[in-house]
């Protein structure tokens, strides 16, 4: 079993969900095991950006991107599978932890201050 921590962004993603959903959605990071990260399948994947290996998790409505450090995983970001933030990454397209946390609060609400007109 790994130890599991977590990232500024995906704890404060984590603290807007209900406890239960919270526990519905951990559930399967906390259970991963070594040989599935040696050959992921899905619902896990693999992919190197820069010199960096990460790993993709589905899990239910949100996607868990995260490092294996030994005995340790490190979860970077946890967004939401129709989320901007989440093809971005998938596509591995060049985008930074702090742009980010800017599109999440200011370019969605760009948006639904346009629809609100």
């Amino acid at each position: 079993m790994y130890q599991v921590t977590f990232s500024a962004q995906a704890m404060h993603e984590l603290n807007q969900l209900d406890k239960l959903v919270q526990l519905d959605v951990l559930e399967p990071m906390t259970s991963i095991r070594p040989e599935e990260l040696a050959h992921p399948r899905e619902p896990l994947g693999r992919f190197h950006r820069g010199q960096k290996e990460f790993y993709r998790l589905r899990a239910g409505d949100f996607r868990f991107y995260f490092e294996a450090h030994g005995e340790s995983l490190h979860v970077n970001y946890i967004l939401h599978k129709n989320s901007l933030e989440d093809f971005l990454l998938r596509n591995k397209l060049p985008v930074s932890e702090q742009q980010l946390v800017e599109q999440h609060s200011k370019f969605w609400k760009y948006l639904e201050s346009l629809t609100k007109k």
